[in-house]
């Protein structure tokens, strides 16, 4: 019996067929373009992300030695479509970084208060999310909004394809600046207030319950056997984190990629004047009666890229002589301690808590005894400051993080690891998994089948703690003091680095 977690990026699809016991029996893989229609535009052409889908799920259906018993769906927040009745695309997808709605997003503001937006939906007011693009819409594409049967998002419109009724997840729901999230059911006064009623959407359904059972045309269109369960999966945030084990509050796991962002677990809706000044989102896990939050930066990885492509060729070369991995060669070799230096790591502006789409960064500290690997080390400490700082203000606002469980690329690092722990304090522990959000897929599937009898049961047997990296007490002590450093920089200079905006002293990969 196979259990398949199907992963829809705003770049690409994958699909994983897992065996009961975990382990990955076949795996697709299909890339899509983003497109740029207008200024502060992003979208995807919706037929072929649906044909990406389609070749995924069937070429790791083909590939896998057992039947596929069950589908179940991960996907990225506030990305959604316009479908008429008939379930043809009306406009193409618009995704989660699309800012045209910057406008529309003030209006619902001043209508209905940002504050009272956040005790509603658990959402900060930002351009990011489908309400205020759907008003957007409906002055700047009226005909669009008036064929409109239902905006909806990617999981829903795969069971739109496959015959059955398309449901949202609670997860997928409250990234829509639209849902109740105490209640958990789509608000009343949220979408009255976008000029629409709560039937432009799909109808609410926890994650884990059984959406239906594919008809064998339906199961044919996508190479399924027929009668196989597609279950209700969620947003791409949670279902990472439930394949890392996220299940119990404190827990947190931390995607070190390109973006370096955590998903943190608690039992209530935390939703006080803390978290809404800090911009933290509170939403559903999918996790039964558990919700998340994300704290995020920009620029991690990308960081290190950066340098990478810019300062590090002679790694670089290293590295190809060596046969070894060019940011293994980068890594190698750093001095013992903190360096003293301090990197803000707003590259692409920042993320939670400033939300500052402004902020410039900067490195302060530079002495002429600073050499590449310091500035190497520096960069590691600031973007695990900025963790630090957002572990912080979570924690200040109720919501407690204990332990980090960490993935993606940047968890492949010791160094990096160990940093993180002695900056943050917290105990950074990798794991045995690499495909979280398809193996969260996986675990919802096989507790609808019966193969577990709760999530709780699934993460026991599949995601086990590999390496722990405990704080250094020394390091983290000093740490601690170079910290309260740290997070005065930002509102000392941000002034400053507003002024920079618009290319005037900022680099913006011009040359004269």
């Amino acid at each position: 019996m196979g259990l398949m977690g199907l992963d829809i990026g705003s770049t690409g699809a994958k699909a994983v067929v897992f065996s009961r016991e975990g382990a990955p029996l076949s795996q697709a893989y299909r890339e899509y373009p983003e497109v740029y229609p207008g200024p502060n535009m992003i979208e995807l052409e919706p037929e072929r992300v649906w044909q990406a889908i389609r070749a995924v799920i069937s070429e790791a259906a083909a590939a896998a030695p057992e039947p596929v018993a069950a589908l179940c769906i991960s996907a990225p927040g506030e990305c959604f479509t316009p479908v008429a009745r008939d379930g043809s695309f009306l406009h193409n997808t618009i995704i989660s970084m699309d800012s045209r709605s910057v406008a529309e997003v003030r209006e619902l503001a001043e209508e209905v208060g940002a504050w009272e937006i956040f005790r509603i939906t658990g959402m900060p007011v930002h351009p990011s999310f489908t309400l205020s693009k759907i008003v957007w819409l409906q002055k700047h594409r009226p005909e669009v909004h008036a064929a409109t049967w239902k905006y909806l998002q990617w999981p829903e419109i795969v069971h739109l394809r496959l015959g059955l009724t398309p449901r949202i997840d609670y997860s997928l729901a409250g990234r829509t600046m639209a849902f109740d999230v105490v209640r958990k059911e789509w608000s009343e006064r949220m979408p009255a207030a976008a000029g629409i009623t709560a039937d432009r959407f799909a109808d609410p359904i926890a994650s884990g319950e059984t959406i239906g059972e594919l008809s064998a045309t339906a199961a044919a269109e996508v190479g399924l056997p027929p009668g196989a369960l597609v279950v209700a999966g969620g947003h791409d945030q949670p279902m990472n984190a439930l394949g890392a084990g996220v299940v119990r509050p404190g827990l947190a796991v931390d995607g070190m990629g390109t973006v370096g962002c955590i998903t943190v677990a608690f039992a209530e809706p935390v939703l006080n004047r803390a978290m809404f000044d800090q911009n933290y989102c509170v939403y559903p896990h999918v996790k039964a009666g558990m919700y998340v939050t994300l704290a995020f930066t920009y620029s991690s990885g990308s960081i290190l890229r950066w340098f990478r492509d810019q300062f590090g060729q002679l790694e670089q070369q290293q590295a190809a002589a060596e046969g070894r991995d060019v940011y293994e060669v980068i890594l190698s070799d750093l001095p013992e301690g903190p360096t003293g230096l301090f990197l803000l790591p707003y590259f692409a502006g920042t993320g939670t808590p400033y939300m500052d789409p402004l902020a410039k960064g900067a490195l302060l500290g530079l002495t002429l005894g600073c050499d590449r690997k310091s500035l190497v080390k520096a960069l590691l400490e600031g973007i695990c400051y900025e963790l630090a700082l957002n572990v912080s203000c979570l924690r200040d606002a109720g919501v407690e993080v204990q332990r980090l469980r960490a993935t993606g690329g940047g968890s492949k690092s010791p160094t990096w690891l160990q940093i993180k722990a002695d900056i943050t304090g917290c105990e950074v522990v990798t794991l045995n998994v690499a495909e979280g959000g398809c193996l969260a897929g996986a675990m919802l599937a096989g507790v609808a089948l019966g193969q577990w009898r709760s999530v709780d049961e699934a993460t026991a047997a599949l995601v086990h703690e590999e390496r722990a990296y405990e704080p250094d007490a020394a390091r983290h002590a000093r740490y601690q003091e170079l910290f309260a450093r740290y997070r005065r920089i930002w509102p000392a200079i941000a002034e400053v680095a507003h002024e920079m905006t618009g290319g005037d002293g900022a680099c913006n990969g011009s040359s004269s």
